[in-house]
């Protein structure tokens, strides 16, 4: 009887101290998430290849934003499906087309007036994308999302970048004489 009595007292002790580890480990705060890793920028073997057999600037530049259009068109696709560890991958690959469209831009004479308009096509296809990629980060969980908003900033500043080559020794920047820390409108020769 002694021997039953120990045992089931050492049973009930061992679950009280059990409900009450379980008890202090639910009452301690959830540690937090951590971020998904960033997006790896490149460009996939397959697009690589296309790029490289297209011999004419014009018409690497299109199928760059073509093949761009399609991985961000893929991403919104898995963003809906909720497939955002995917969608981190080939945002990675559509960053990679970005960045390579801008570096193989860059690398012609930014004299002519083809490389002008090829930045201005660059352009225009990022002001449509800048919106798409928005969209996608408010329906994106948060340690996804802050790679999103790492690509719209991304977009917006080779968009910029692309605006500045296309307009950058055709515009001339005017100082403009501060009075009192308000730019003075006048021209000089009418100033009081």
């Amino acid at each position: 009887m002694r021997i039953r009595l120990a045992h089931t007292s050492s049973f009930f002790s061992f679950a009280a101290a059990a409900f009450l580890l379980s008890i202090s480990a639910s009452a301690q705060p959830a540690l937090p998430q951590l971020p998904s890793p960033p997006p790896m920028r490149h460009v996939a073997h397959d697009d690589r290849a296309q790029l490289n057999a297209t011999k004419d600037a014009k018409a690497r530049v299109r199928l760059t934003i073509e093949l761009a259009e399609a991985h961000l068109t893929h991403m919104e696709e898995l963003t809906s499906h909720k497939m955002f560890e995917q969608a981190s991958e080939v945002l990675g690959n559509y960053l990679g087309l970005i960045e390579d469209a801008m570096r193989f831009i860059g690398g012609m004479p930014r004299d002519k007036n083809s490389t002008r308009d090829l930045y201005r096509r660059l352009d225009i296809a990022l002001r449509a994308q800048i919106p798409r990629l928005a969209v996608m980060r408010r329906d994106t969980p948060a340690e996804y999302s802050l790679h999103l908003k790492a690509a719209e900033e991304f977009a917006r500043n080779m968009r910029s970048e692309a605006l500045d080559s296309f307009y950058g020794h055709t515009v001339l920047r005017e100082e403009a004489t501060q009075t009192n820390g308000v730019k003075n409108s006048l021209p000089e020769n009418k100033r009081p």
